[in-house]
């Protein structure tokens, strides 16, 4: 039977980056991916676009994660930085460029050249990658680990459940556990992880959305205002009338609620609220101009132009058509005919657009997951669980979401960097020591 140095559990950014450093590192790696292709939710994240990383001083960069988080991958950060990430990819021939806001991406928008590179690293240092290898069950043995792997999954089943047939095993000296949160499972990220660590001994700390849509109770009006796009407005969202959270930004209106960064920007916090459908969601589209510059702007309207026409300068005409009727306000008036108490209403519209109460918000579409193994058993420097020596984790399966913009892909590259080197080196000493999987 094969003893491989370093198994690595998972495809996506993390276990790419892990398995290549440690074979980098002398460790002899092989990479199991459950699904057909290595790389699945890089290929569909940011639209397929590929907010790589985010540029920018580090402390700048950890200063998106709650403090928690920030201090634990601080060191990981710092060991494998946003500057060195780009680089690799960049030396390999992807062009990239950097938004104002500061987030990077490829010039040709497309996340299939970031994972072709990702993919010939992986050749170029000879990682051994089984693709289709559905990992079933991790079990410490006496020196390391017997990792089970079932029979592929048929590709109309989806990946909710792996399947599991004939189970084969291979055996390690140390495996890397990179399986992702439950976001997206068609992507074979399926909360897998999970459950082995649970049984593995380590806590789990629930896991909630976050960077996904929100579901909304809509009205029928609303219903039609779907694929209409609010740009750089704040969307705020309210529980038992106190603000809770807001990000600015764009707003995607759908036909079931809200999306796109704004929407993912704020959906963790009210994913965290326990009475969640208590929450209510509202748009401030001049979130530049207070109440009192807003009422005199509209004050300032030339008297023969409609209100609406002056609406229709930063918002979709239907939108501004919905303004009005919840104003009540004729969509066809003038402006020199718009009385006071009616304008008051206007205003208070344009600064909070009442979207509706929150329905819900899908775990099964968020880009990333809140919530998974407890941090604070996991050694930051090295991402060796502290709970049995030999296992390694990274990637989104810790308790780690950053916000929209680059951060969470950082996340998985710097800590699969860690664990990759820290596994190849344990690895490396286990046989001078002469330790021999049994």
């Amino acid at each position: 039977m094969v003893t491989w140095d370093v198994v690595v559990v998972g495809g996506g950014a993390a276990g790419i980056i892990a398995a290549w450093n440690a074979q980098r590192n002398g460790a002899r790696t092989l990479l199991l991916e459950k699904t057909g292709r290595l790389g699945t939710k890089i290929l569909i994240s940011g639209g397929g676009k590929c907010n790589i990383c985010h540029d920018g001083p580090l402390e700048d960069v950890l200063k998106a994660f709650r403090k928690n988080e920030a201090l634990f991958l601080r060191p990981s950060f710092y060991r494998f930085t946003n500057k060195e990430v780009v680089a690799l990819l960049t030396d390999r021939g992807l062009e990239v460029y950097t938004r104002p806001d500061g987030r990077i991406f490829p010039v040709h928008q497309t996340a299939k050249d970031v994972v072709a590179i990702l993919e010939s690293l992986l050749k170029d240092e000879s990682v051994t990658i089984r693709t289709e290898a559905p990992v079933v069950g991790i079990d410490p043995i006496d020196g390391g680990f017997r990792v089970s792997v079932g029979e592929p999954i048929p590709p109309n089943s989806g990946y909710r459940h792996a399947a599991q047939g004939n189970v084969e095993t291979v055996t390690a000296r140390t495996v890397i556990v990179s399986t992702g949160g439950a976001s997206y499972p068609n992507c074979g990220t399926t909360g897998d992880g999970w459950d082995w660590m649970r049984q593995l001994g380590h806590s789990i700390v629930p896991t909630l959305p976050a960077l996904a849509p929100i579901y909304l109770h809509f009205t029928e009006f609303q219903t039609q205002l779907s694929g209409i796009s609010v740009r750089d407005g704040v969307l705020k969202a309210r529980y038992q009338g106190k603000e809770i959270a807001r990000w600015r930004g764009d707003t995607l209106l759908t036909h079931q609620g809200v999306s796109g960064p704004c929407a993912l920007g704020i959906s963790r916090v009210i994913a965290e609220q326990t009475e969640s459908t208590e929450v209510t969601i509202e748009c401030d589209f001049l979130p530049d101009l207070s109440f009192e510059q807003l009422s005199e702007e509209i004050l300032a309207i030339p008297a023969n132009r409609t209100v609406l026409s002056y609406l229709t300068g930063f918002m979709a005409e239907r939108v501004g058509m919905q303004l009005l009727q919840d104003s009540q306000i004729d969509e066809h008036i003038i402006s020199r005919r718009l009385e006071r108490k009616p304008r008051n209403r206007l205003v208070e519209a344009i600064k909070g657009w009442k979207l509706g109460p929150v329905r819900v918000v899908p775990l099964e579409k968020g880009e990333v997951t809140a919530g998974g193994v407890s941090l604070v058993e996991v050694n930051s420097k090295t991402m060796a669980s502290q709970v049995l020596p030999g296992l390694f984790l990274c990637g989104e399966i810790l308790d780690i979401a950053g916000p929209v913009g680059g951060y969470n892909l950082q996340a998985a590259f710097s800590t699969g960097f860690v664990a990759g080197e820290s596994a190849g080196l344990l690895s490396a000493k286990l046989v001078d020591h002469g330790v021999a999987t049994g």
